[in-house]
């Protein structure tokens, strides 16, 4: 997949502000969000839309199950039980991927056949054998590191991957600008990855992202057993970004819990304007 402009853009601002080694700061995202507007109008997304939050906390009192969720635009952050911990399940896989590609030995080289073999199932196919493979590479202490670094509040690893404490809240800090935590070399593959989810496992926001918005995203449930279900969600049009995170528990069966998923993101995701586009000084 070609890198998208706002890839391209940000990569070039951050490792003029940081260098190639350094941490990633919020300037250069801060100062992109503050640039991007939606033609027609010189207005940003934020004074244009709003999560359908009084549908979506309806629709999730309504369902079986416990449901929490949280939005974040590059200004505005909205939520419901969005600091309630749940168990990771497959979530955690892009964070592995964020940490794996950020190795010290892995940044500023090109990937091999070893780290496509890992990297690729791990979060295309959701595959559990490369995840531990992954984890067992990078340790907790580099998923505790990058926590840190996107400021995450209720995070806590695990022996058992699956099994890492999770919140809404924290994965859209994470995912709303997750480009900017991989290595400047590999950002454009993490995404390729992120967008690149196979067919069966489309369901949830992939059944119901809006036309016109590129969609990166990971979803986690328990075995298929209805006992986890969870997506968190990039969206990118132009420089414009919106992270939503939802996760649900004890939902009875699985298929129960991929409809809960995508009647929430409907209603989070109602009438998201098309269209933002880079407006350079």
């Amino acid at each position: 997949m070609a890198r998208t402009r706002i890839t391209a853009v940000l990569a070039f601002a951050l490792v003029l502000a940081v260098g190639a080694g350094g941490a990633v700061g919020v300037t250069a995202p801060a100062r992109a969000a503050r640039l991007c507007t939606v033609p027609g109008t010189g207005k940003p997304l934020d004074s244009l839309w709003r999560p359908d939050t009084g549908a979506a906390i309806g629709y999730a009192r309504a369902r079986g199950g416990d449901v929490s969720f949280a939005v974040r635009t590059a200004h505005r952050f909205y939520g419901f039980r969005p600091d309630h911990v749940v168990p990771s399940a497959s979530v955690v896989k892009a964070m592995l991927m964020v940490a794996y590609l950020d190795l010290p030995s892995v940044r500023n080289r090109a990937l091999n056949g070893f780290d496509f073999s890992l990297l690729a199932p791990m979060i295309i196919q959701s595959d559990n054998n490369a995840a531990t493979a992954v984890r067992n590479i990078v340790g907790n202490g580099a998923l505790q590191a990058l926590a840190a670094r996107a400021s995450m509040t209720n995070f806590a690893t695990n022996p058992i991957w699956g099994l890492t404490q999770i919140t809404a809240r924290d994965q859209t800090k994470l995912f709303v600008h997750i480009d900017n935590f991989v290595a400047p070399l590999h950002r454009w593959y993490a995404l390729h990855l992120l967008a690149s989810i196979v067919p069966y496992e489309r369901w949830g926001v992939g059944q119901v992202a809006p036309k016109g918005w590129k969609l990166y995203f990971k979803g986690g449930w328990g075995l298929g057993t209805g006992a986890v279900d969870h997506q968190v969600a990039l969206l990118i049009r132009g420089c414009a970004r919106v992270s939503v995170a939802v996760m649900t528990l004890n939902d009875g069966t699985h298929a129960y819990g991929k409809e809960t998923l995508r009647g929430m993101f409907a209603r989070l995701l109602r009438g998201l304007p098309s269209g933002a586009h880079k407006r350079h000084p």
